[in-house]
């Protein structure tokens, strides 16, 4: 009876932990912070399938051990019935793993090939380099079959309590396929906005390069994550989403400027 009502106890204490699970946002995503892109919110997804397999096989391995200690504890001293093993018992242990982590798999070369996918014609092309210690950000445009740079921002070393007009800002438009390619000339950094649940390193010698598709306005906060130097914690950047006219009225004016025609 006493096993029953503990049984009883934590299958309650279970639910009310998932209730108030699901009741709140930031816990539901699992310490993710709240996705802003198309690729983030696979990510997340991706993110919340993998516990809940985790948890599915956790629940399963400590039902099986509950229910051993409560159903097959020692109950004399007699010794229990010897047997050799049992064939379909050990078949299904060894391949219900492999079904697991071919399952994972699945997903996961799914997903990743979802969110490293590129685009032939993105919206808005920028080229992120990485210096000791700032970014600077080139917007690229076409023109006649040559790629020009048309607006830069280049950054200086912030400290992490700067106020915000001290950083560098890459302006994006929202609903639009962004194209960014990262570049280095000294050392290895690595961009990273968390509110897109991604990023990359930025190397010497080599460009990486990614797409995404922001749904939500706002500004998000960027920082190198490569240990870079002894001014890596200043190499802090921010994100900004604005809509599609805001961005272009923001490009026509960077232009203006690299042209003389706005101080």
């Amino acid at each position: 009876m006493r096993s029953r009502r503990a049984i009883k106890s934590a299958g309650a204490l279970g639910l009310l932990a998932l209730s108030a699970t699901a009741c709140s946002g930031q816990a539901s995503r699992l310490g993710m912070p709240e996705p802003i892109s198309d690729q983030a919110e696979r990510m997340l997804k991706l993110w919340q399938g993998s516990w809940i397999a985790a948890f599915s096989v956790g629940a399963v391995v400590w039902g099986l051990i509950i229910w051993a200690v409560l159903f097959h504890r020692k109950r004399s001293n007699d010794l229990p019935p010897q047997v050799r093993y049992n064939m379909p018992i050990e078949i299904l242990y060894t391949a219900v793993p492999f079904v697991i982590i071919g399952v994972l798999f699945y997903f996961t070369a799914r997903d990743e090939s979802y969110v490293e996918k590129t685009t032939k014609n993105p919206a808005v092309t920028v080229d992120v380099t990485g210096f000791q210690w700032s970014w600077q950000f080139d917007y690229k445009e076409k023109n006649g079959g040559q790629e020009t740079t048309v607006a830069s921002v280049v950054g200086t070393p912030v400290a992490p309590n700067a106020p915000a007009g001290a950083k560098p800002v890459m302006v994006v438009p929202s609903d639009r396929t962004i194209r960014v390619r990262l570049h280095a000339n000294d050392v290895i950094h690595s961009f990273w906005v968390p509110a897109l649940l991604y990023k990359k390193d930025v190397m010497p010698g080599y460009t990486n390069e990614f797409e995404f598709t922001a749904r939500k306005q706002g500004i998000y906060e960027g920082r190198c994550a490569e240990l870079c130097g002894v001014d890596h914690s200043r190499m802090l950047f921010q994100l900004q989403v604005v809509s599609p006219d805001q961005y272009t009225s923001w490009l026509a004016q960077q232009k203006a400027k690299a042209t003389g025609g706005v101080k």
